[in-house]
């Protein structure tokens, strides 16, 4: 016992050394001549891995960007200042998925515990963004009776338009979308915007509403011990939390399902995330209840989701599909080489460490026999890529799907396909992630040697199995129903409402 704690003890002074060592690297400053081959590095490493480069750039467009930023840096720059540089050039590849990581602060767990029984500041709103204009559409805690629809002007006297210019700059959509940005910006900007003024305990906020201006000063409250219980019953995992994927953090699930009327005939399906917790058990349940119910038409919502499991769409569009089918081509990568790359000891403990030492031979044997080639280009095996069969509970009527601008990568794959196949009517607006695929599937998270800024590179170029667009958009709707900003504050959903009328026009006419 007497060694278990004195193991524990240094283990937590070697965590607390190591987040010093790297909250003072942060602060450096950088020579140019380093962070030059910084740039240098970083472009080297996309050209290797990277299977689509220049989908949406020429390389002579490209390598005239990175040429250009290493022409800007003539001083010294932390590594804060240097993201602020590169990322735009990363940006300007038009892949979704690419990005550097913000370099910030870390904390020790002492200070994680200190955060955790505070309430947060600006993350106590829900945010609408607009062209340079910053909105609050929902006051979780009806905090200084900020109403919805009001605008935040300047945060500490610095206007938020200078925040919203520059942060625009470090996101891109997947080629040349023109919905995902204020999506994902308004999920962003408080991450940009902390990452460069630090976690402070207050702010100043200048608000504009029905054209009268109010300051408010907000504040990081300790959390009541009623707070303080809720968090910990939030966190409790129940049979219903896990199916249908409860997150603590924002007090909402993953997915939903529900009859939108007394007869079962409009059954509605909402994912936020295909995060593949307990999604197997969530769809046989639901589709066997639609089935049960002998369900005319279904609604599958997948606005504002970003995408992520390729397991969980193929298995969802099983439940769809009328006959077997192949949900995406054979992935490519850019060379066979390229899976050993995935940084597979990357955050291990060191039990872990050792542990996955043991499997790694396992691991590079399993690899190597997941690449082959065809026609001179490296492919990586995908189940998804394989014929399926549609399930035995498949549902065989009318399909909606509604999306939006936050609906990205694999939500995007899966509407292009429903789409393609004519399995499904679409609506809403423009996806935020493109129409023909999205290069993602696994990464390598590279380290630029002098800055230490993490470059996660995603290794596969994934696509539907349809006949590509080429247009570098988003998946199109069949109708095209906008939402505003007023729909979202008076809680009106018109792109809902206009599949709902949809069924009632063609049950009318069906019984006439």
């Amino acid at each position: 016992m007497k060694n278990y704690w004195i193991i524990l003890s240094v283990i937590i002074l070697a965590s607390c050394s190591s987040v010093r060592k790297y909250n003072k690297q942060t602060d450096t400053l950088i020579a140019p001549d380093r962070l030059k081959e910084d740039v240098d590095y970083a472009y080297l490493k996309l050209q290797k891995m990277h299977p689509q480069l220049y989908w949406y750039i020429p390389k002579e467009e490209l390598d005239h960007k990175f040429d250009s930023v290493k022409h800007t840096i003539n001083k010294p720059l932390t590594p804060l200042q240097f993201y602020f540089k590169l990322q735009p050039v990363i940006a300007s590849i038009r892949e979704g998925h690419l990005a550097l990581r913000v370099p910030r602060k870390e904390f020790t767990r002492k200070e994680i515990r200190t955060l955790k029984n505070k309430k947060g500041m600006f993350g106590r709103f829900e945010y609408y963004v607009q062209d340079d204009h910053l909105y609050i559409i929902e006051n979780k805690d009806f905090l200084e009776g900020i109403k919805p629809g009001t605008e935040i002007v300047a945060i500490n006297n610095i206007p938020v338009a200078e925040y919203l210019k520059r942060y625009k700059s470090l996101i891109s959509s997947d080629g040349y979308n023109t919905t995902f940005h204020p999506y994902f910006l308004k999920d962003m900007f408080f991450n940009f915007y902390t990452a460069e003024k630090g976690i402070a305990d207050s702010a100043m906020i200048e608000t504009l509403y029905l054209d009268e201006r109010k300051t408010y000063t907000l504040k990081r409250e300790s959390k009541s011990e009623t707070d303080l219980k809720r968090d910990k019953e939030l966190e409790k995992r129940t049979s219903e939390k896990k199916v249908n994927d409860f997150v603590a953090y924002s007090n909402s699930y993953n997915r939903n399902f529900t009859f939108l009327d007394k007869d079962s005939v409009i059954a509605y399906v909402k994912v936020r995330s295909f995060s593949r917790n307990y999604s197997d058990k969530f769809y046989k349940e639901t589709f066997a209840k639609i089935k049960n119910a002998k369900t005319s038409y279904l609604i599958l919502d997948v606005r504002n989701n970003y995408g992520g499991s390729l397991y969980e769409i193929n298995n969802l569009y099983s439940y769809l599909a009328p006959e077997p089918y192949v949900l995406i081509k054979p992935s490519q990568l850019s060379s066979r080489n390229t899976p050993l790359k995935t940084n597979y000891f990357r955050k291990s403990s060191v039990l872990e460490y050792a542990l996955k030492s043991l499997a790694y031979p396992t691991y590079l044997f399993a690899q190597a026999f997941s690449t082959y080639k065809k026609d001179g280009k490296a492919y990586y095996k995908m189940k998804a890529d394989k014929s399926t069969k549609p399930n035995k509970d498949a549902f065989h009527g009318k399909v909606f799907v509604l999306i939006n601008g936050g609906s990205f990568s694999a939500s995007s794959i899966i509407t292009a396909k429903l789409k393609h196949d004519k399995r499904a009517v679409i609506v809403g607006e423009e996806t935020g992630g493109a129409n023909d695929g999205t290069v993602a599937g696994f990464y390598s998270y590279q380290k630029l040697p002098n800055s230490k800024i993490s470059l996660p590179i995603g290794l596969l170029l994934v696509q539907p199995n349809i006949t590509f667009s080429n247009t570098q958009r988003g998946v199109m709707p069949n109708v095209i129903v906008p939402e505003s900003i007023q729909d979202i504050i008076d809680k009106r959903d018109p792109q809902l409402d206009w599949v709902v009328n949809e069924i009632a026009r063609e049950k009318n006419i069906s019984a006439r």
